[in-house]
């Protein structure tokens, strides 16, 4: 049976996907690995890249868009590794981060999932790790009061900053750039929920393991490059109103329907706010293209009612 299934879900990044194969196949050396690409309809030759440079990578060139979660469910169904790596396209592998990852795994059977540390193009370590989010969490992060208040205890705590970036540690989630999940803890557990088009899909399925007794660990030991955002960030309206829908989702899920109530008429009421200090700003001719940009992704946001 195969160490690892290495499953990457592509959207119209194709440059960036070439430098994550390339940094799989330069340093995975130990692994018995598949390497799996799910294309969500890309435009940008994505798919003729894969076909032409890789020819050892199994591509699944999908018609329609099936988002970060779905593509990434149809990639786990297909695989065989014994463990299964959810890996974004915009990340780079650093040396051969992929064995002790694998090799943690081995050593310790209750565990179903395991992060390793996302670094920042510059070298600077990325925040990856977390606690689970509380309605605190939801009425701060991403929000004016973020804005506001950026060196807060909530997020601190949220973003486990009392720990050293260099600590190995048990940790109730870690974000889905680069996720190693344990097939058993799949099969128990179940794929990622579809309900998440992306954003807080990996945050569910990991609070579903930690619900059924796994654990979840964050390896820094093991590092991974990751050039944050390069897919949604093509899209702005839709990445506003995905992540917060998401982040309405799971508190609606696992807080109840009255926490989903209150944390979406929170964001619309925050995304008011932002409307009209944009408008402003846009009225004074402060920086007129990026306050029109800005108008306009809030607008679309405010408009879809965050349903």
């Amino acid at each position: 049976m195969l160490d690892l299934s290495i499953v990457i879900v592509n959207w119209n990044v194709r440059d960036l996907l070439r430098q994550c194969l390339n940094s799989i196949l330069a340093n995975a050396k130990t692994c018995k690995l598949e390497i799996i690409v799910i294309d969500n309809a890309s435009t940008d030759g994505s798919v003729e890249m894969v076909r032409r440079e890789f020819p050892q990578v199994r591509l699944i060139a999908s018609e329609v868009n099936l988002g970060y979660t779905g593509g990434n469910n149809l990639g786990i169904t297909t695989s065989q590794g014994r463990y299964i790596l959810l890996l974004n396209p915009d990340t780079e592998v650093v040396g051969d981060a992929l064995s002790p990852m694998v090799a943690y795994m081995d050593a310790h059977p209750d565990v179903g999932a395991l992060g390793p540390q996302l670094l920042n193009p510059d070298g600077s370590v990325q925040s990856s790790r977390r606690r689970f989010p509380t309605l605190c969490t939801a009425l701060v992060e991403s929000t004016v009061i973020q804005q506001w208040w950026p060196d807060n205890r909530i997020l601190r705590r949220y973003y486990v900053q009392d720990r050293p970036d260099k600590a190995l540690s048990e940790v109730d989630w870690v974000t889905g750039a680069c996720i190693l999940l344990r097939r058993q803890a799949v099969e128990q557990v179940g794929l990622l929920d579809d309900d998440f088009f992306m954003y807080s899909e990996e945050l569910d399925w990991c609070r579903r393991a930690r619900d059924a007794g796994w654990k979840v660990v964050y390896l820094p030991t093991a590092q991974v490059i990751h050039h944050e955002g390069k897919s949604s960030e093509q899209v702005l309206p839709l990445r506003h109103v995905r992540f917060q829908r998401s982040k309405i989702h799971y508190f609606r899920k696992h807080h109840g329907r009255w926490a989903g109530a209150l944390v979406r008429a929170f964001l619309l009421l925050n995304y008011v706010y932002l409307l009209v200090v944009e408008s402003l700003k846009w009225l004074v001719g402060h920086k007129r293209e990026l306050r029109a940009e800005r108008v306009r992704a809030y607008r679309e946001v405010l408009r879809s009612g965050l349903h």
